[in-house]
């Protein structure tokens, strides 16, 4: 067994022994066109004996050879040259990398990197496919890079002028192997470079601070004249600059950061540093930014202001606020996020109460604003994430949404649901929000116990649990239409369930 197992794997080859197999090789890479012409005759004569399992390496080294053969020789000029040329690298990537794609279902690229053939040889093949022929002098380089190559990589390394016929296969455990092991490489490549990416948005972001904190000899922002936020100094331009370049690249993660504490959403450090008492900000129901801190933000979000970056910071605030209102919903943070959300709406809203203000009143008005022009929202997206997110300031949002909608639902309709909207979310209605007719006063114990005796006087005999359901969904949704009134929900804090969510949904697609 040991004997059999210590037997050498055997090769059949068409050449005769290792003096011809070494002769050929030599020949092939010297510069005598006559040492190359013997050599090319005897690998014809080795494709003639073994034609089934001719070495693919040894074929494709021909095939370049014959190219500057014939380019020495002076018999071929201009298009000739490059076409051949052409042909003889669309052979060798051909032979060498795609037999290895349709095995592996691998880039050509990624395959090239592994064998340590240069990329750029695959690019000249791909525009060489695609009839985008390259010079003859570019033709001339790869051909001479490829020939080299071979040379090093399959005719150097052939123990005893037997080369492995299987030299571009290998074994199945080695390539499964080799694959993880790059796929690792890659991850970890791809990894760092999203940590470099999050490094970076940091100290930008955290350097933009540091020079704005600097715009005043003793710290404080109030005192300050404006033209201090809206003329940038020559240092902040250029690393406004820097952050705009960054956001092109990685807008997402740029809002990521922003939306981190410490930067959007204020520490009690910060705010005591740039003079924001807690009476500067807005009740809970109606959160707004600190005019100080709107300020303080103000040239880096107008230096990036677009739709785009507008619609995905919109997005990402919705995100982070369904997320703090299971966790956090009357927070700090839950309230920034709440209120950097107003910001954007109630820019781009265009109230008819503005259309009598002075023209210095609305210049002053317009420079707290992080965009002058209207954009159009995606307003059913805006109004659904906004239901996926309850928080105290719901109904505050979602009437700034309503309000601004190019196509609002019904006066009426829209009463209803913020009716609806305050039950769940246990808030009041704005002094200047006016209803449209007067209602009785009902506590909350009355409701509840008046929509009991509906239940009880509309409930058949002999119903099921699920009939009962089935009725109580259908109340919900005709509260949302034209002459219904808003039934009551009992006072459970914000704890939504999943049911509750869906009667309210139900309202608002009435409309």
């Amino acid at each position: 067994m040991n004997k059999k197992g210590s037997e050498k794997k055997r090769h059949v080859v068409p050449w005769l022994n290792k003096a011809e197999w070494e002769q050929v090789r030599d020949n092939l890479f010297s510069m005598d066109s006559s040492q190359q012409r013997f050599a090319l005759e005897r690998i014809s004569a080795w494709r003639a004996r073994c034609t089934d399992s001719f070495p693919l390496t040894v074929e494709s080294t021909a095939y370049l050879v014959r190219c500057q053969m014939r380019d020495r020789s002076g018999q071929l000029t201009g298009e000739d040259l490059i076409m051949m040329y052409a042909m003889a690298l669309v052979k060798f990537v051909h032979l060498t990398l795609e037999s290895r794609q349709r095995r592996r279902g691998k880039p050509l690229r990624q395959l090239a990197r592994k064998l340590n053939i240069p990329e750029w040889v695959v690019d000249l093949r791909h525009e060489i496919v695609h009839h985008k022929f390259p010079s003859l002098k570019l033709c001339r380089k790869g051909c001479k890079v490829v020939l080299e190559w071979l040379q090093q990589e399959f005719w150097s390394r052939q123990p005893g002028g037997a080369p492995d016929e299987r030299w571009d296969l290998q074994s199945d455990g080695e390539d499964e192997e080799a694959d993880v092991k790059l796929i690792q490489e890659d991850e970890l490549v791809a990894r760092q470079k999203e940590v470099d990416a999050y490094r970076k948005a940091r100290e930008l972001l955290i350097s933009y601070e540091k020079d704005q904190y600097q715009a005043s000899d003793d710290g404080s922002f109030e005192d300050k004249d404006k033209s201090l936020w809206q003329a940038p100094l020559a240092d902040m331009s250029r690393l406004l600059g820097k952050i705009k370049q960054f956001a092109l690249e990685s807008s997402e993660l740029l809002i990521d950061v922003l939306l981190e504490d410490g930067f959007l959403v204020p520490t009690m450090e910060q705010l005591e540093t740039l003079g924001c008492a807690t009476s500067d900000s807005a009740s809970p129901t109606e959160p707004r930014v600190p005019q100080t801190f709107l300020r303080f933000w103000l040239l880096l979000l107008k230096m990036l202001n677009s739709p785009s970056f507008i619609h995905l910071f919109l997005e990402k605030l919705f995100v982070e606020l369904k997320l703090l209102s299971k966790k956090e919903p009357n927070g700090h943070r839950c309230f920034y996020i709440s209120a950097w959300i107003s910001e954007v709406l109630l820019c781009n809203n265009n109230k008819s109460e503005y259309h009598f203000e002075t023209k210095l009143q609305k210049k002053a008005r317009m420079k707290d604003r992080i965009f002058i022009n209207r954009i159009q929202l995606r307003w059913q997206q805006l109004l659904s994430a906004c239901l996926d997110a309850p928080c105290i300031s719901t109904p505050h949002l979602i009437q700034l949404i309503l309000d601004d909608m190019e196509h609002p639902p019904p006066q009426e309709t829209r009463e209803k649901l913020f009716q609806l909207c305050c039950i769940y979310t246990q808030t009041e209605r704005s002094e200047d929000s006016t209803p449209l007719q007067q209602q009785p006063i009902y506590t909350v114990e009355m409701l509840l116990d008046k929509m009991q005796h509906s239940w009880q006087d509309a409930r058949p005999l002999h119903s099921s649990p699920m009939d009962t359901e089935r009725s109580e969904e259908c109340k919900w949704a005709e509260a949302a239409s034209p002459g219904a009134s808003a039934p009551a929900r009992p006072a459970e804090g914000l704890r939504w369930s999943n049911r509750d969510l869906n009667r309210l949904k139900c309202g608002l697609k009435l409309f």
